[in-house]
């Protein structure tokens, strides 16, 4: 369900573009100084931030971009983490777009670690080829991982999993961990989402997996 439109929210970005860039490939490459670290997470399809927000507290050394394509969402994003106490937006920074453009925005084998969360698991066939997980998504992180980089995905959807480790193993891909009940165990190094939060509420288990470019494949 999309949100309903808020009329704060445009204005509000663009009064905040020091964190919501407005024009995020004039730092391909340069993120890591940007950001004053050596790991580069991005998280795409990022919502109202939490997830972001609690990993750059948990992790001040590693820098976090997260990219949301809503307007609407990212402005209460960018809220969360502007007016939260004690806000410190020194390792992270959030890009309002479609994550296509991702190629514009960062240089190749400049990311660490990608993280997929509870993205939308676009159901039908005919729309399969638009999930975050893709092969034509997967062919772009290739390009902008680094050697020994990861992607990370959690999903309460069993169809959008399964398919997805097909996708991973279709396109040269190793699973470095595989769970279909990730949260029976504590994970305290993983911050939960606001998502995932409903589904343990409700008992229902979640699907994660990390996946790792095989070395013959990466990109040189």
């Amino acid at each position: 369900m999309r949100m309903r439109k808020k009329k704060w929210a445009d204005p509000y970005l663009e009064e905040h573009t020091d964190y919501a860039l407005v024009n995020p490939a004039e730092y391909a490459g340069k993120w890591k100084e940007l950001l004053g670290c050596t790991c580069l997470h991005v998280e795409i399809g990022m919502g109202k931030g939490d997830y972001l927000n609690n990993m750059a507290s948990m992790y001040p050394e590693d820098g976090w971009i997260g990219i949301e394509k809503e307007h609407n969402v990212a402005a209460v994003a960018c809220r969360k983490a502007l007016e939260a106490e004690n806000a410190d937006i020194h390792n992270k920074r959030m890009i309002v777009g479609p994550a296509e453009e991702m190629l514009n925005w960062f240089a190749p084998q400049e990311i660490d670690v990608i993280h997929l969360n509870f993205s939308d698991p676009w159901p039908k066939k005919y729309t399969h080829k638009r999930r975050l997980s893709s092969t034509r998504f997967l062919q772009m992180y290739r390009t902008l991982l680094n050697t020994g980089g990861s992607i990370r995905m959690k999903t309460d959807n069993k169809n959008l999993f399964e398919d997805s480790v097909l996708y991973f193993l279709e396109n040269g891909f190793t699973l470095k961990e595989f769970s279909v009940d990730y949260r029976r165990y504590d994970h305290p190094e993983d911050a939960v989402t606001e998502y995932e939060s409903r589904f343990m509420e409700l008992g229902q288990p979640i699907y994660q997996l990390c996946a790792v470019p095989e070395e013959t494949d990466m990109v040189k």
